[in-house]
């Protein structure tokens, strides 16, 4: 299997890729769609690794936005965090979403906008960028099914419909750290369909 087009897509754009020469050195790649559906899980969440010199691929249902409950009723007075496009180096690290259960929690910077108009309209104004950490960590929605709808899964995480794709996603980051000990962080790009 060549290179995954979606990482051909990151390199485009001057992205780092992890090119595999090691195994399990995981690439996570976020697209969100030009499908502005409020509060549906209608983006992609990518990951790419090489093992034995083959690419695998898995994409999985995801949303990059928050939900509307979080939007018409945001935790900070500046407005509900999304997530802005971009290549987020060794940001997240293994560790308990809302000390509930493990997920990819964030342990260094991002770029947020924040959106606070408490509409059915994301806001992506650059006069509203806030840089620090903020919780936007990579998780699960429902523990037993698949979520159709966004509601308060995500106040601006990144958050997987399936929790037996999110599974997956859980054993390749243990996967990566059992054979590289030292990789416990990951990197995240965002990109826009």
């Amino acid at each position: 299997m060549s290179k995954p087009q979606i990482l051909q897509k990151c390199e485009d754009l001057g992205y780092k890729v992890f090119d595999g020469s090691s195994d399990y050195d995981l690439n996570l790649v976020g697209v969100r769609t030009a499908d502005n559906h409020d509060n549906a899980f209608n983006d992609f969440f990518h990951v790419c690794y090489k093992v034995n010199g083959t690419w695998h691929h898995n994409q999985f249902k995801c949303t990059t936005d928050p939900g509307l409950y979080w939007r018409a009723n945001p935790s900070r007075i500046a407005g509900t965090a999304i997530l802005v496009p971009g290549q987020y180096r060794g940001c997240w690290q293994l560790g308990l979403h809302q000390g509930r259960y493990e997920a990819l929690r964030q342990c260094a910077p991002v770029k947020v906008y924040r959106d606070g108009n408490r509409d059915h309209i994301l806001d992506f104004h650059p006069h509203t960028i806030e840089e620090g950490i903020f919780g936007i960590n990579i998780h699960r929605s429902n523990s037993r099914r698949e979520s159709t709808q966004v509601d308060k899964w995500s106040a601006g995480c990144q958050v997987l419909a399936n929790p037996d794709d999110f599974a997956m996603l859980l054993e390749l980051c243990h996967k990566q750290i059992s054979v590289h000990p030292t990789w416990t962080k990951f990197s995240y790009t965002l990109l826009e369909e």
